[in-house]
């Protein structure tokens, strides 16, 4: 690269742009084709997403143990650490290792609730047919019919969410990572709970047509082939692979602790593991690699710094040559920030 500036700060436009390499794996948005739906056969547990590679993910002994222990339990598995050191990253592992197909992921904020998880239904497409069913009948339609007919596509309003995907009744496990649970409503950990033990939900929109329509198809949060629901129940055969991620932001309730297993995932600070971490995720750079893991373990030993910042630097150090272009000192005050640190507000 002759110019490493793609941006120059000119008051010209130019044709930069076309300098710009190949971005990092793990924020490459290309997609050859639209998620593939859940078979066990499927090989795309890291389909659509924007972390490093869940094929070039490196679980330590304890983690092993930890996932082994929640397949056999059934059981949720509760991981903490800090921001950047792989919670996420291994549920795509496991459904990549495991061919379990797609993540069902379920981010989760201070608004969300048990149902933002479990379903969704559009009341207003839903009355929109209604006054369509309530139209005059026609010579020789019987009583009823009218309701029978908007009945008859109620599925069409009906969307499972990623919980209640990850409990429909599929053969095979599905995998559900329900992202910084510690960022929930106070209430939500402990609203889980019933959905854990039992296995199932009712969604009370299907319940109340059961007599009239016992079984309808709804979509699945992943776009796969239609889940059929039996009179408004969503019970699960095998229960979910579920991972649930968080920063350690709050306490959980001992009810809902005695219903996880746990892991704790400390901060990578092994040099051979860091750069093993790098070969996996960027084969080509290791020679670029050593003095960027010794800097990276400078810098982490006065604050908390995350493994995907010194992947950030490794990429950047492969990339940047030319005119302009930073040295390993600049490249680590850009990278290497602190996560612990609290950004100033600007006056």
């Amino acid at each position: 690269m002759s110019e490493w500036r793609i941006y120059r700060g000119a008051s010209e436009p130019h044709d930069g742009i076309d300098g710009l390499p190949a971005p990092p794996p793990w924020r490459d948005f290309r997609h050859d084709g639209p998620p593939t739906p859940f078979d066990r056969t499927a090989d795309d547990g890291g389909a659509g997403r924007r972390l490093p590679a869940a094929d070039a993910y490196r679980a330590d002994e304890r983690t092993v143990e930890a996932v082994n222990t929640a397949l056999y339990l059934r059981r949720p598995l509760l991981v903490t650490g800090d921001p950047g050191v792989g919670k996420s990253t291994l549920a795509h592992a496991v459904a990549r290792e495991l061919k379990l197909g797609q993540v069902l992921r379920w981010p989760v904020n201070s608004k969300t609730g048990l149902r933002d998880g479990l379903y969704r239904y559009d009341s207003l497409g839903r009355l929109e047919e209604a006054g369509v069913a309530r139209e005059p009948r026609g010579e020789g339609q019987g009583e009823g019919e009218g309701e029978r007919r908007s009945v008859a596509d109620l599925g069409r309003y009906v969307r499972l969410g990623p919980l209640g995907t990850a409990l429909a009744p599929y053969a095979l496990p599905r995998v559900l990572l329900i992202d910084e649970i510690d960022k929930s409503d106070i209430d939500l950990p402990n609203d889980l709970l019933d959905v854990f033990e039992e296995g199932s939900f009712e969604i009370p929109e299907l319940s109340r047509v059961a007599d009239i329509q016992p079984e309808v198809r709804v979509r699945p949060a992943d776009d796969g082939a239609p889940v059929t629901v039996a009179r408004g129940e969503v019970r699960c055969l095998t229960f979910p692979f579920t991972i649930l991620t968080s920063n350690g932001e709050r306490e959980f309730p001992p009810a809902f602790l005695r219903r996880c297993v746990r892991l704790h995932l400390p901060a990578v600070d092994d040099e051979a593991r860091l750069r093993a971490i790098v070969r996996a995720h960027l084969p080509s750079t290791e020679g670029d690699a050593e003095a960027v893991v010794e800097r990276f373990l400078q810098h982490a030993a006065s604050g908390e710094l995350a493994t995907d910042q010194l992947l950030n630097a490794v990429y950047l150090v492969s990339r940047t040559s030319g005119a302009g272009a930073p040295d390993l000192d600049r490249l680590s005050e850009l990278v290497f920030q602190h996560l612990n640190v609290t950004v100033p507000a600007e006056s």
